[in-house]
């Protein structure tokens, strides 16, 4: 019994260190795209936005089944032939993803 009530104390204490956090800083992710990306998208749900609707809004592409923060990265890292191909740091691209995922919610 006294191992268990250490077992269940010591899995309390490591729970939170083994817990995965999504990297990011929303709030910058944000700024980045209002300054990268407003060109093109509405980054905000209500702001100002692009003169053309050819490029889906960021709430869009949150939207979509297919939006994991993995697939985010993936897309971000990929040179695609209706985007710049901004070089985002690894800080820069955290902060980004962490901006469309709280779209999501």
């Amino acid at each position: 019994m006294r191992r268990l009530a250490v077992l269940i104390v010591l899995a309390t204490v490591a729970m939170p260190a083994l817990a995965q956090t999504e990297p990011g800083d929303a709030a910058a992710g944000l700024r980045l795209a209002a300054t990268w990306c407003a060109n093109c998208h509405r980054v905000a749900p209500g702001g100002p936005g692009p003169s053309t609707d050819a490029a889906p809004t960021f709430r869009a592409i949150a939207q979509m089944p297919s939006t994991t923060s993995i697939s985010l990265r993936v897309f971000l890292q990929t040179p695609h032939p209706n985007m710049p191909d901004y070089r985002l740091t690894r800080e820069e691209l955290d902060d980004v993803v962490a901006y469309l995922v709280s779209l999501k919610r």
